[in-house]
């Protein structure tokens, strides 16, 4: 079912007597356990009118590169091969997503879309739903339980949002029933549609940074993530809770950059987990829910989620108070970037990233936190770790990946003992990191990857 509590009206409009009902996606980029998608089928069949559906392909997202845009291509290429299978007409062009929308509305009946959390996405949309001459409708496709129901403000910690979700959780966690279009729109014509067959050459079309290249890890796509997923599920689940945060075993799911791209549902690897009897389940449920929902609740309540000053007062206080504190080591961005520093472990979480796209949860905490330690200001060292973060990060640009830089600086955490250039801020060394599991072992797995890349 779809809750109303998904929906929201943004513009007071009224459903105009158009062609079909356009479903703008843009945030859940899947043909399946998508509300926005079905709601939008749900509308058109009551007014017997095809739907189909708009994706704006904007020629240059902040901070997005060729390695992330390869990935959401290939995940689009299947996704709009799985509308057609449903009847279903998508139309991608290469436009601002809030400009191209305006255009197709003017056919159009009534609007619906999915919805974004951070800046730029909540921007898109208002700016539509002032221009648009039809009912623009947003539905909430990416969070299990919405961003309002679950609290009504910025929460201080999981410990605060954990009881007000789980709460909720029995009327959020039902199956979404999915509805076969009455009528087909694969014979309506569009003119100026994206071939995403040739994914390289509309690559090279965009505006976008070509220094970070796609990584051979991990291909994008709703297919890919449900094969992740049903890994993760059988090999891996009942192991998660004890196992996760050691980056020399594969005990995680892999699916964050499908979630960030919203090629797979939330609600639908939750209900998939819930299936099993695993002692695992909960562990990660708690990060796939409870952990994502709060990084949600951070970026969508906190103007100043990607900046220095969004930070706790008590965090950007103490970080003050330690600020002229004598520094054993200081990297440039440069020699941070490349992974050039005295610490092994540390540019062996570097080099994972660049290598795959991705870095180890356990190894970004240690990876931040020493970005703190060498850096001159924490400002700066603030703005590395989110410039790298997002750079190289398939999931960058992502709620997760702004609550998980700020937690490096005391976000969602409390004071620890004090600590010279930390202050308050809990600290992490490479001593903790042996204890906690084998990081030469982390060092020597890295090389190999980098060997077998010829890198």
């Amino acid at each position: 079912m779809i809750q109303p509590t998904r929906i929201k009206v943004l513009n007071a409009k009224d459903i105009k007597k158009g062609e079909f009902v356009l479903y703008w996606m843009q945030a859940s980029q899947r043909a399946e356990c998508n509300h926005a998608l079905e709601q939008a089928v749900r509308k058109a069949n009551e007014l017997r009118q095809p739907v189909v559906v708009f994706f704006g392909l904007t020629p240059s997202f902040p901070e997005a590169n060729e390695r992330h845009y390869t990935f959401m291509l290939e995940g689009l290429a299947e996704t709009v091969r799985k509308l057609e299978k449903r009847g279903i007409r998508c139309v991608v062009r290469s436009v601002s997503p809030e400009l191209g929308v305006r255009v197709l509305s003017e056919r159009a009946s009534l609007v619906v879309t999915d919805r974004g959390y951070l800046r730029i996405q909540r921007s898109w949309r208002d700016k539509a739903a002032a221009a648009l001459d039809c009912p623009l409708f947003q539905v909430e496709a990416d969070a299990v339980v919405p961003v309002e129901e679950a609290s009504p403000k910025e929460e201080y910690a999981a410990a605060t949002i954990r009881p007000k979700i789980r709460k909720k959780l029995p009327e959020y966690l039902t199956a979404l029933k999915e509805h076969r279009p009455a009528k087909d729109s694969l014979g309506m014509d569009f003119e100026e549609n994206v071939d995403l067959e040739d994914i390289q050459r509309v690559l090279g079309r965009l505006r976008i940074d070509t220094s970070v290249k796609k990584t051979e890890f991990y291909t994008g796509g709703t297919d890919q993530a449900k094969m992740h997923l049903q890994r993760f599920l059988k090999d891996k689940l009942d192991h998660f809770h004890d196992l996760r945060n050691n980056p020399t075993l594969d005990y995680l799911s892999h699916l964050s950059p499908y979630l960030h791209f919203g090629q797979i549902s939330p609600l639908y690897v939750a209900l998939e987990a819930l299936e099993t009897k695993s002692p695992g389940r909960e562990a990660f449920l708690e990060e796939l829910v409870v952990r994502r929902e709060l990084s949600l609740n951070f970026v969508f309540y906190n103007s100043l989620y990607d900046v220095y000053e969004g930070l706790p007062a008590w965090a950007r206080k103490t970080l003050e108070a330690h600020k002229a504190d004598a520094r054993a080591a200081a990297y440039s961005l440069a020699d941070l970037e490349s992974a050039q520093t005295e610490d092994p472990y540390w540019n062996a979480a570097q080099l994972e990233v660049i290598l795959t796209g991705k870095m180890h949860g356990y190894m970004r905490m240690y990876w931040g936190k020493k970005i703190i330690e060498w850096s001159r200001t924490p400002e700066e060292a603030f703005r590395t770790a989110l410039y790298l973060n997002n750079k190289y990060e398939l999931d960058g640009r992502d709620p997760n990946g702004f609550t998980g830089v700020a937690w490096c600086f005391g976000k969602h955490d409390r004071p620890w003992r004090e600590r010279p250039i930390f202050g308050n801020i809990r600290y992490m060394n490479d001593r903790g990191l042996r204890r906690k599991f084998d990081a030469d072992q982390y060092v020597r797995m890295i090389e190999g990857f980098r060997e077998r890349l010829s890198f």
